[in-house]
């Protein structure tokens, strides 16, 4: 067997008792399928399942999205007897096409169900096995026969799959050799009608030789429906109650050789038991014609004078099958289905005559005369009593149906239509139907009314001339007789003279303006009369000119080099939309202009650029439509390009206190031609985004206080420089500021030198300069804030060596030269303890 390309899951062979229901799925993956597969369900070689959807056979379609796989299903309901057999499911997807046959198997519903044997049914998908009738006659017919008539043949035998047949014909010749074990061996073919009795019986050379029976390669086992009988050398299988499941290959094997034989299982002749009656009718009537035959959903075959008819959905025919009833419908009958039908099956054959005659005609609705203007929709309609074909006729001359005449029949209603009608369409016309010696007469009359042709002028008959130039426009008329024209603007009609007039010809009429002004603008109306109606239509008239020029602009932003300037659009556009601006400059002291933009500005502001810093300029603006240019407008007030300074630079903490912080910094590196004015020193506290203002005013100075600082906070500061233009970019200083004195014990600078040992002599003096540095705090009555200093001091220390008694005698020098009454106490106080193994302290010796 070959690799399926279609299917993923195929149908299994399956067992249903009688009046239980089954089903059998096929899957398709629509991975690779551009749309659904086309999916048919047979059973039997011929007999496509579709036509026999109902009540018992339902066939259903699903399509999974998630997967991309359709599911197509076959549901066999309350199943009979007879739907036993053997059944194919077919795909086809443009050049791809699959196929797999199933057996289905009906028991008594009192006996259970047999297993399936998969090997079993996977040997029958691959022979395609299905039910056939091999009588012997049939063989010789069919071998006589032209291959043409072999599918006639086998409809009449009851043969289901004749090229199944044929190939199991041919196999079963191949096969035919002498054998050692079998001194009589099976028959090539062995035929039984459904529900009876088979007997398959071999000879054996040696009757001790182990015999083994098997259908389509499966052992078969002794059981009720299968029978073993020895007698002798002979052997003999027995099949009771056969079905359509047994139509299979048999072989028998005795040690290493086979023998082997096809078993065809015939289905009973389908009989006619009801035939088909003779009917009369009219044309346009539905008609059945019906019969019964001897089994539900048997094939039947219906002819029309011995021509097949198929049940395809564009015949008019229709096949109805319900049970053992079949019938063939008509909707609507017609002449032409005037013949004898027959309806064959495979064990019988009716047929009947069907004679179609027309109704007599009555008129329900005669065509009216009709006067129809020019241009307008010719509408003719008329209804009779039968639903037949008809001829249309234009005073005398047969109408065939094109482009421009449309011509209908639905049912027993005839409409003639004619979108458009010409001066020509006018005539007598006449429907006349088919078959009947009638005819329906009409008048049809086209009149021409005036009409205006506004084809050549703009949207909305808008017509556009340029202030100052001559218009003349020309307006084509029709009419018969030649209509009235009248102009007005108004309520003021216009005459044959003056500066705007009307001149008036036999297909035209002319509306003159000369030297058009702006306030010529309007609506301007052209009215048209004659005895078969009247026209008017309003033509706008729009003079255009150049735009006025738009206000002095408004500069509203200055840069280093550049400038921001917006403008409003000018009051009247002249009647032609603005499509853009120019842009001029000049210095204050110049009078030549220069334009800044060679492309229309379609927006109302613009930033001129590449300015001189500390020049003044004036800028205008030019309005631009389809017209022309404006006039320039009033030149803007002067203004001068300035840059803000750089940020200052080497932002640095100089000191803190409990409540205040001093900064420092050093002035701009960049400071440009509008100088600088001050510096402004902004704090916000640590975890906060708002900045508040140290000094109101400007400070000149690069050194700044923040006063009246929480003890303990934290806070981040900045310094922005101002001049004429603005303020710069900000200076932050790097980290967070912490509001608290900071107390730092003193520091002793031990000098190198004295980093050494010195000897002196008993009673010499030792003179040693100690430097130190001490952080004072300080009190400002005036503002009662504690601040720090440092100060540094040397102090020079006397050693007298006197009988054996060290005595140091101190002597501090202010760094101002001055002395201090407290000095040994903060001394004490501050070195005591780090003047090593020196200590000082006061005795009155």
């Amino acid at each position: 067997s070959q690799r399926s390309t279609l299917f993923i899951e195929k149908p299994q062979s399956g067992s249903v008792s009688v009046g239980g229901n089954i089903t059998f799925i096929a899957k398709v993956e629509a991975k690779d399928l551009l749309r659904k597969p086309n999916v048919k369900w047979f059973k039997g070689k011929w007999m496509d399942l579709a036509s026999k959807a109902g009540k018992h056979l339902q066939l259903k379609e699903s399509f999974e999205r998630h997967t991309k796989i359709h599911t197509f299903e076959m549901h066999i309901i309350q199943a009979k007897e007879n739907y036993a057999g053997n059944y194919r499911c077919e795909v086809s997807y443009k050049d791809k096409f699959d196929s797999c046959s199933f057996d289905l198997e009906v028991t008594e519903s009192s006996q259970a169900a047999p297993s399936i044997d998969i090997r079993s049914a996977f040997k029958r998908r691959e022979i395609k096995q299905q039910e056939e009738e091999p009588e012997v006659d049939v063989w010789e017919l069919l071998k006589n026969a032209n291959p043409s008539e072999y599918e006639k043949i086998a409809f009449q035998y009851g043969i289901t799959d004749l090229r199944g047949m044929l190939k199991r014909l041919k196999r079963m010749r191949r096969e035919v050799k002498k054998s050692a074990a079998f001194s009589k061996g099976l028959d090539p073919a062995y035929q039984v009608d459904k529900g009876g009795k088979v007997r398959f019986m071999v000879e054996l050379a040696d009757p001790t030789v182990e015999l083994k029976w098997y259908k389509n390669g499966q052992e078969i086992r002794p059981s009720a429906k299968y029978i073993f009988e020895h007698k002798g050398n002979q052997r003999i299988l027995f099949i009771n109650n056969c079905t359509m499941t047994d139509d299979a290959r048999y072989y028998v094997t005795a040690g290493d050789e086979k023998c082997s034989t096809e078993l065809f299982v015939r289905d009973p002749p389908i009989l006619v038991t009801k035939g088909l009656e003779d009917t009369n009718t009219y044309v346009g009537e539905r008609v059945e014609l019906s019969c019964e035959v001897s089994e539900d959903d048997a094939n039947v075959k219906w002819f029309k004078n011995g021509v097949e008819l198929t049940n395809e959905p564009k015949s008019r025919y229709r096949i109805k099958v319900e049970g053992k009833k079949h019938t063939l419908i008509i909707e609507e009958a017609a002449k032409n289905d005037n013949a004898t039908y027959s309806v064959m099956t495979t064990g019988g054959q009716s047929e009947a005559k069907l004679s179609v005659d027309l109704r007599p005609l009555k008129i329900s609705l005669a065509l009216e005369d009709q006067t129809v203007r020019l241009g307008q929709e010719i509408h003719l309609k008329c209804e009779i009593s039968e639903n037949v074909e008809g001829k249309w006729y234009k005073n005398g001359q047969l109408i065939e149906a094109s482009d421009r005449v449309k011509l209908y029949h639905k049912g027993r209603i005839h409409r003639f239509i004619i979108a458009s009608a010409a001066v020509d369409d006018e005539g007598e016309y006449m429907f006349v139907p088919d078959a009947y010696n009638i005819n329906i007469p009409c008048k049809v009359h086209v009149v021409d009314p005036p009409k205006l042709h506004l084809d050549g002028l703009g949207e909305n008959n808008t017509v556009t001339v340029v202030a100052g130039t001559k218009l003349r426009l020309e307006i084509p008329i029709t009419g018969e007789p030649t209509p009235k024209v009248m102009w007005s603007k108004g309520d003021k009609w216009i005459t044959d003279s003056g500066r705007i007039r009307a001149e008036t010809y036999s297909d035209s009429s002319c509306l003159v303006i000369d030297t058009a002004e702006r306030e010529d603008s309007g609506p301007f109306r052209i009215t048209l009369k004659n005895e078969a109606g009247e026209d008017s239509a309003l033509i706008n008239i729009k003079v255009v000119d150049v735009p006025d020029p738009p206000q002095a602009p408004n500069v509203t932003e200055v840069g280093e080099d550049w400038c921001v300037m917006t403008w409003e659009p000018p009051a009247n556009d002249g009647g032609s939309p603005i499509l853009g601006y120019f842009i001029e400059r000049k210095k204050k002291q110049s009078s030549r202009w220069m334009r800044l933009n060679f492309e229309l500005c379609k927006e109302t502001t613009f930033e001129p650029k590449k300015m001189i810093e500390g020049v003044a300029y004036e800028v205008r603006v030019f309005a631009v439509n389809a017209i022309g240019t404006s006039k320039p407008s009033m030149p803007s007030k002067s203004f001068v390009p300035l840059a803000v300074t750089s940020p200052p630079t080497l932002l640095a903490v100089d000191s803190v206190t409990d409540t205040s912080v001093t900064m420092k910094w050093r002035p701009p590196d960049h400071i440009g031609a509008a100088g600088l004015d001050g510096y402004v020193v902004e704090y916000c506290f640590e975890g906060t985004d708002e900045w508040i203002v140290a000094n109101p005013e400007l400070t000149d100075k690069t050194k700044f206080t923040i006063n009246g600082l929480p003890t303990g906070s934290k806070i981040l500061v900045r310094v922005k420089a101002v001049n004429a233009a603005g303020e710069s970019e900000p200076r932050y200083h790097p980290q967070p500021i912490l509001v608290k004195e900071v107390i730092e014990p003193p520091k002793i600078r031990l000098p190198r030198h004295l980093k050494q040992t010195y000897t002196r002599r008993v009673g010499e003096t030792v003179n040693l300069v100690i430097p130190f540095q001490v952080r004072t705090k300080n009190t400002d009555r005036k503002t009662l804030n504690t601040h720090f200093s440092y100060a540094t001091a040397s102090y020079l220390l006397f050693l007298y060596v006197n009988l054996g008694y060290w005595t140091a005698f101190v002597n501090i020098l202010h760094p101002e030269g001055k002395s201090h009454d407290k000095a040994s106490g903060i001394i004490h106080s501050y070195l005591g303890t780090k003047i090593g193994h020196y200590h000082m302290s006061s005795q009155s010796n």
